[in-house]
């Protein structure tokens, strides 16, 4: 049976035929599939996994949990869309799936989840991968953010709270800590949408700090207004942690700000200046530093006005390190990049989208997709160590988008990669890096730039 049309422009001729031939349009995926594999995906979690099917007609929970991983990658929002990938045999013979399970088996095995399996689980994964973080002497950047997923119907935790896109829809409130020179959320947790930003970040960080294997260390904690809260920077203190935190804007730090009269000027249109406080109910006083901008019409200043002080805009951060506010300010000005994060989770791997009537299952969920961004994250640490970090979907359009034929040679089965889309040619470097990884050193630490003592 063929058909024929006319092409929109030049129109020209064009035979429409069917091949019984399988074709997948995610070719490139053998690097990442070849990747999970050398890393040792499988067999961490066959180990990790609390359930177990009796049935021999059940698939195998390792390989939903995959082909659910698999339908993020390529571009899936909804669980119903992993059905595309169940006709694609190239893909199922790539991966070794004998059958390639639907969106109700996918379900089914996250609503197993409560929250000991939830645990249990991740803490798991998470340990495994994180041992993989390369050590760095400067110490990693912690993170903190929170974000609202908007949620369409009753499920469980979906409740009205800050939600500053739909006001009064209900949502989730998930809480993140992104290791920021990593690349790597180090743990995330799914909330109530009535939670408040740092409702149980105490215990969250506890958490997320028991799971940092010994060869990694964090020097620094930032985060925004959301999070100013004395429980929170007594914890820090307590864990000989340096942290830079935006401080609300109360009254008396207000006045406190209009107050300062040696101000330091950075440029014509900034001023840096700090002062010692102790709020009410604190423990004790604390350092805060200020940051003054001039309003312009040209550019939106940030910060917020003090009726003291006209024409200005401040920004008040609390922070128990010693170095000079302009310092201070540029390194917080770095915590930007977790946006990028939410945006990615987000936007290219669809985290606020997979969603249960089970909380624990819709977390389960969400952990999986955390989980999928750092396999993305160490993916490129292995398959470019030397180049710029790349988003989900930048991969996925840029490498794992390959239109590619099965066939057969012999006895073993030969997937031809089409060389308009880069074929072998653009994907064996990458595939090469995989094969013989090499973790990237702190400039501090490269024997290039360490230079000779001078003779005595």
């Amino acid at each position: 049976m063929q058909t024929f049309l006319r092409s929109l422009f030049k129109d020209r001729k064009i035979i429409l035929k069917e091949t019984p031939r399988a074709v997948t349009p995610f070719g490139g995926l053998y690097v990442f599939v070849e990747f999970i594999k050398k890393k040792g995906y499988r067999e961490i979690l066959s180990a990790a996994m609390p359930f177990e099917y009796k049935s021999r007609n059940a698939i195998d929970p390792v390989e939903t949990l995959t082909a659910f991983l698999l339908s993020v990658v390529v571009g899936a929002r909804r669980f119903a869309h992993s059905n595309l990938l169940r006709a694609d045999i190239a893909l199922h013979r790539l991966t070794g799936m004998d059958r390639f399970p639907s969106d109700d088996t996918i379900r089914n095995l996250f609503d197993r989840f409560g929250m000991a399996e939830v645990e249990k689980f991740f803490s798991v994964l998470w340990r495994w991968l994180l041992e993989r973080v390369p050590k760095r002497e400067e110490g990693y950047t912690l993170d903190l953010d929170s974000t609202v997923f908007e949620r369409y119907g009753k499920q469980e935790g979906a409740r009205k709270g800050y939600n500053p896109r739909k006001p009064g829809r209900v949502s989730h409130h998930p809480l993140l800590a992104v290791l920021n020179e990593a690349t790597m959320i180090l743990h995330g947790w799914l909330r109530s949408g009535n939670s408040g930003t740092s409702q149980g970040v105490v215990n969250f960080l506890r958490e997320a700090l028991a799971k940092l294997p010994s060869h990694l260390k964090i020097t620094a904690v930032r985060a925004d207004s959301g999070f100013f809260d004395q429980k929170l920077l007594g914890f820090l203190e307590e864990q000989s942690l340096f942290y830079v935190i935006v401080a609300r804007l109360t009254p008396w730090l207000k006045r406190e700000a209009a107050s300062i009269r040696d101000w330091k000027a950075i440029d014509e249109h900034y001023a840096c200046g700090e002062f010692n406080f102790q709020l009410y109910g604190w423990d004790k006083a604390r350092r805060f530093v200020v940051i003054r901008e001039r309003i312009r019409e040209n550019k939106a200043a940030k910060g917020r006005k003090l009726i003291d002080v006209p024409g200005y805009t401040f920004r008040i951060f609390v922070t128990n390190r010693l170095e000079d506010p302009l310092f201070l300010w540029r390194h917080y000005n770095g915590r930007a990049d977790i946006e990028n994060r939410i945006a990615e989770l987000k936007e290219d791997l669809a985290a606020d989208d997979f969603c249960m009537n089970s909380f624990f299952a819709t977390e389960a969920a969400f952990r999986m997709v955390l989980f999928l961004f750092n396999l993305l994250s160490e993916f490129q640490r292995c398959a470019q160590p030397q180049g710029s970090y790349r988003r989900p979907a930048t991969l996925r359009t840029e490498i794992f988008l390959c239109g590619a034929i099965l066939g057969r040679c012999g006895h073993h089965h030969l997937l031809h990669l089409s060389l308009s889309w880069g074929g072998l040619k653009k994907r064996n470097p990458l595939h090469q890096n995989l094969l013989n990884p090499q973790i990237p050193t702190s400039p501090k630490l490269d024997p290039q730039n360490i230079k000779p003592p001078h003779p005595p």
